[in-house]
């Protein structure tokens, strides 16, 4: 069986670990048309994927201890500019949350294209990373009708389960 040619755009996907990644993933049949790269969180289960998909990692950084945030976030910021540089995306498609916020931002000092996914998990209320993204995604989608009404301009896609 023949493998079917790539699209020219480049694709970075980037994703915090858990069900963000696991949304991300779900849309493996789309990005694998593309020259594509993978960007989420360092941990165990994260590493053992770098063996099935093209990989790098930013630093885990939970939000519990503010403090320890804000360095692992600002050297996160760094990261995903150096990554950004060396992986040149056309387009940026997110599903969240916080450590996708400056991947998207850099995209767009760059002029590139940005896609954010909103969680499936949120159908009553925005995620703080879908308002933050919200102003400069070209393209926001949400999975729920309901979430519309936070996101007047989205795109309504569906469930990507």
């Amino acid at each position: 069986m023949k493998n079917k040619p790539k699209h020219n755009k480049k694709l970075l996907l980037i994703a915090s670990v858990g069900g963000h990644l696991t949304q991300l993933l779900e849309l493996k049949s789309l990005f694998e048309q593309y020259d594509y790269h993978i960007i989420t969180e360092s941990t165990q289960v994260t590493k053992k994927l770098k063996s099935q998909y093209p990989m790098s990692f930013l630093v885990y950084g939970a939000r519990n201890n503010p403090i320890r945030y804000i360095f692992k976030f600002s050297f996160n910021i760094i990261k995903s500019f150096i990554l950004f540089l060396q992986h040149r995306p056309d387009i940026i498609i997110t599903t969240g949350a916080h450590t996708s916020v400056p991947m998207c931002y850099i995209a767009k000092l760059f002029g590139k294209k940005v896609v954010f996914i909103e969680s499936f998990a949120k159908s009553q209320s925005p995620t703080l990373a879908g308002r933050i993204v919200y102003p400069i995604a070209d393209l926001f989608i949400v999975q729920w009708e309901s979430m519309k009404k936070f996101y007047p301009k989205a795109t309504y896609g569906g469930s990507i389960y």
